[in-house]
């Protein structure tokens, strides 16, 4: 069974295999299909349309598989990795031990944002191909578009919220998951994209590996308000059009339903 592990408790052989893994699937072209994905959705979910990746009931379940295919993708390349997540609510500054050389990587330069250490700062090795603008580099300003990330507290205040999702699903929705994706309220998983800046604040935000940290620790967020409201589950149950019901399959896999993905358990387990 993978185990997901706080990224600030990673021994240094398991950033290094996890960071390997990462530059593999970059060398083989594997990861930009993640990145293209995860751009198509972004340009196409829309309030007033068909949404599935965002702006909608299914964004937790939807990112749930995308990370379990990406988490597959890496133990392909070595089986022992897992992907860790990111309490950006504790590791909260630009001193925190995911932005080492070591790991992922400090903030990008104030010319041009560029990232200049760690294992993704060479434009040999992670050359982004999939961008919106013309740089090819990975790019980062950590704490400027956003002064703070979430506090403790306020990550508090989503996990309170009894209920899932309502109408009109989409982001002017009340209820736990805008709240935890950020359209409405204090704003968490949208704050930190925007927080970490350069790519992470574009369609093509998994360019940037911490993107996998990111959504592994809203994950894991979702795992804990459901054991908080075990009679709050996902909804809508059926019959709303432009977003993805409980026993709707979700694209692009139109193979797995969000009914398939509430127990992460069937896949992996949380160090705590």
């Amino acid at each position: 069974m993978t185990v997901r592990k706080n990224q600030a408790d990673l021994t240094a052989d398991e950033k290094r295999r996890f960071t390997g893994a990462v530059l593999e699937l970059k060398r083989s072209g594997r990861y930009d299909e993640f990145v293209r994905t995860h751009n198509g959705f972004i340009m196409s979910d829309t309030d007033t349309g068909e949404r599935t990746g965002h702006r909608s009931p299914s964004f937790l379940p939807w990112h749930r598989r995308f990370l379990l295919d990406f988490e597959r993708a890496l133990q392909a390349v070595d089986p022992s990795v897992a992907l860790p997540y990111w309490d950006w609510s504790t590791d909260r500054t630009v001193r925190a031990s995911l932005w080492a050389p070591d790991f992922l990587g400090g903030t990008g330069r104030a010319s041009d944002g560029r990232v200049m250490d760690g294992p993704f700062a060479a434009a040999g090795d992670w050359p982004i191909s999939v961008r919106v603008d013309g740089r090819s580099f990975l790019r980062r300003s950590l704490g400027t578009g956003v002064r703070e990330l979430p506090t403790p507290a306020e990550v508090e205040s989503v996990l309170a919220m009894p209920v899932y999702d309502m109408a009109p699903y989409n982001s002017a929705s009340d209820g736990f998951r805008n709240h935890l994706e950020g359209w409405r309220g204090v704003n968490l998983h949208n704050r930190v994209h925007v927080w970490v800046g350069g790519q992470m604040a574009t369609g093509v935000s998994p360019n940037d590996p911490v993107f996998w940290l990111h959504h592994a620790y809203i994950d894991k967020l979702w795992a804990q308000w459901q054991r908080r409201h075990p009679d709050s589950g996902y909804v809508p149950a059926g019959g709303t059009p432009d977003v993805v019901d409980l026993n709707e399959t979700m694209k692009p896999w139109n193979d797995v339903r969000p009914s398939d993905l509430l127990d992460h358990t069937r896949f992996y387990t949380f160090d705590r």
